[in-house]
């Protein structure tokens, strides 16, 4: 079992006694390795050691949970709110919180905040192989990407990726088992990205993996027709460069 790190944070002595005896029961592999009951004893355990996990009350005696990730806007946590009141809840989540749990919490709600907390710290590790397989084999096209969402942030083989398509500074991926997700990022950003897997700007709005064109229609101004039966339309200008591309595969 792998060990992950925690840090609680709370001004009632007995809050961390609740949540000490609920993680050391119900996760034990997770170890707590600092407890705090006001910012400036936290920042001082964070100044030290940054844990997997921050369990952070909003309500401190010398300030409050924001105060203290102000001092660490780059801290590397996951961040889970427990607190006694929702009154903060939005301006919790603009601090990247992972969850945020109102006291008394069921066991359920702390194990769906971890389950979060921990999907998202493996996210993070395979995006790190990512970089690290394109870092160490520059001369080799990287075989996998990395996408974020407005919910999440996904690996996928880029074999698997059929085509892409501009929605104003959003991207939508399309994937050969039917599968779609929109990318906060720009069509242009991943026409450079994946040049090197000599994936095709057949149109302005339009990115395409070679390896799925079944053929090019020369009527109606051009257009592909895909191994999924999805026609792609080919802009006059880049007409030229996609004939060749075909004929070299």
């Amino acid at each position: 079992m792998h060990k992950r790190t925690a840090i609680l944070v709370d001004d009632m002595n007995s809050a961390l006694e609740v949540l000490s005896a609920d993680l050391a029961q119900f996760h034990p592999e997770i170890e707590i390795i600092g407890k705090a009951k006001s910012v400036v004893d936290a920042a001082k355990l964070l100044r030290k050691q940054t844990p997997d996990f921050l369990f952070l009350d909003i309500m401190l005696g010398d300030g409050t949970g924001f105060d203290l990730l102000e001092i660490f806007p780059e801290l590397g946590s996951k961040i889970i709110f427990v607190t006694a009141s929702d009154a903060y809840a939005i301006r919790a989540f603009k601090f990247a919180a992972i969850d945020y749990i109102l006291k008394p919490y069921s066991p359920s709600e702390l194990e769906h905040a971890i389950q979060k907390a921990t999907i998202q710290i493996e996210l993070k590790k395979e995006q790190l192989n990512v970089l690290q397989q394109t870092i160490q084999q520059q001369h080799i096209p990287p075989t996998k990407i990395s996408l974020h969402s407005l919910e999440k942030i996904v690996v996928v083989d880029i074999q698997n990726i059929i085509r892409c398509e501009a929605h104003n500074n959003y991207t939508q991926f399309f994937f050969e088992n039917g599968s779609k997700v929109l990318v906060t990022k720009t069509l242009k950003y991943f026409a450079d990205l994946l040049k090197e897997n000599q994936f095709i700007r057949v149109h302005q709005s339009h990115l395409v993996n070679p390896n799925f064109i079944k053929e090019f229609i020369k009527s109606d101004g051009g257009y592909l027709i895909l191994q999924n039966k999805e026609s792609v339309p080919v802009s006059v200008r880049k007409r030229a460069a996609v004939l060749e591309a075909i004929n070299n595969l």
